[in-house]
């Protein structure tokens, strides 16, 4: 929707209401606005769902000699 339509819509239906109704239908608005905007809150993805992924990768692995290794290639950089 353009800006010129909005305009006209509040020009032509919006403008006349009295101040009590206009700010009813602020009100209705921004009511839609926030279930929206929730909705897609709630919809977003969350990182614990993650967990484990990549799990296979490890396995057989020993987690403490595989730090020691990483800090030994820290001590010969540059």
């Amino acid at each position: 929707m353009t800006a010129k339509r909005v305009e006209d819509i509040y020009e032509q239906h919006i403008k006349s209401l009295p101040d009590v109704e206009q700010l009813r239908l602020i009100a209705l608005i921004a009511k839609k606005l926030i279930e929206t905007v929730e909705t897609a809150t709630h919809s977003q993805r969350s990182l614990l769902e993650l967990e484990g992924l990549g799990a296979e990768i490890w396995q057989g692995i020993d987690a403490q000699q595989y730090v020691d290794e990483l800090r030994k290639e820290w001590d010969h950089r540059p």
